[in-house]
């Protein structure tokens, strides 16, 4: 039997499976479609179909440097809870993505799922984890940073996957480099320079400073100056360089960074489940729901 478009369509709407598993399961059923929905059953793609509509905001971020130090990456994995998130097969999942990507350099999350890891897709593997665990799983980010011929990343995972960071460093060492990847996960900088931060944030922010100013009940003749003051200590709160060096506050990372020889190119910071809405469980109404 011929395997149409609409015949795949109709098998993804009512299972929620992939395309292409939709295909092959019509193909291994002769079209069949009571069959074909029983094949994706059994394989476990179905059922993770189902799962995909639950929120999935617990997971890892895990990191991966290559050995020569050249290539870095961080990626969030995301899972609906933590003692799934805590399992050495989830962990051990996250870590060989973290590698897929820094071997393949995808350009986003739909080419790395799409690349080959050891015989299979990226999302035939997350498929297979999600059928086998029983719950949600999804790759939501990564970042991939190449050092200079002169450079190095470093990666540093606080708590766990809680926290992950990467820094591309030019000039300086390993050591240093780990120093100011926990520099990052600790002090959450924005921006690396001053200069990045954008005209409409620093405005913003002075406008901020100025009621503020006004609220405190100082004249206008003096608001200016504070605001200009309250803006060097914005700096030094978002800008990277501007920052209390964390293991010594008399040092900036600027006077750190001067001190090695060194400067930081670019960094990336990834805090576990920042931006998803978890979903608040009203216990009382579950246990009702269940009785009724």
């Amino acid at each position: 039997m011929a395997i149409t478009a609409a015949l795949v369509k109709e098998l993804r709407e009512r299972t929620g499976a992939g395309m292409m598993d939709c295909k092959k399961a019509l193909t291994a059923t002769d079209g069949d479609m009571d069959k074909a929905v029983d094949f994706l059953r059994e394989k476990g793609l179905a059922a993770a179909a189902k799962k995909a509509s639950r929120i999935a905001a617990e997971g890892a971020v895990a990191s991966f440097v290559s050995p020569d130090g050249k290539v870095g990456v961080i990626v969030e994995v995301n899972c609906e809870t933590d003692f799934v998130a805590k399992t050495p097969g989830f962990q051990d999942m996250a870590k060989a993505i973290a590698k897929q990507i820094a071997v393949t350099a995808p350009a986003d999350v739909a080419a790395l799922l799409a690349s080959e890891m050891d015989g299979q897709t990226v999302s035939a593997v997350v498929t297979a984890a999600i059928a086998k665990i029983g719950e949600n799983m999804a790759v939501r980010r990564f970042a991939r940073l190449e050092a200079a011929e002169d450079g190095l990343v470093a990666a540093y995972i606080h708590m766990g996957g809680k926290i992950g960071t990467l820094v591309n460093l030019v000039g300086g060492s390993a050591e240093l480099g780990k120093d100011l990847a926990m520099q990052v996960a600790a002090a959450n900088p924005q921006y690396l320079t001053r200069e990045q931060v954008p005209a409409d944030v620093l405005e913003h922010e002075k406008a901020v400073q100025r009621e503020k100013a006004r609220n405190e009940g100082k004249p206008d003749k003096i608001i200016e100056k504070m605001v200009m003051g309250r803006i060097q200590k914005f700096y030094k709160d978002v800008c990277l360089v501007d920052q209390e060096f964390v293991k010594d506050p008399d040092l900036t990372v600027a006077a750190l960074l001067k001190q090695k020889a060194a400067k930081v190119s670019d960094f990336a910071r990834f805090q576990l489940g920042e931006g998803i809405e978890k979903k608040k469980e009203d216990f009382a109404a579950e246990v009702m729901s269940q009785i009724k």
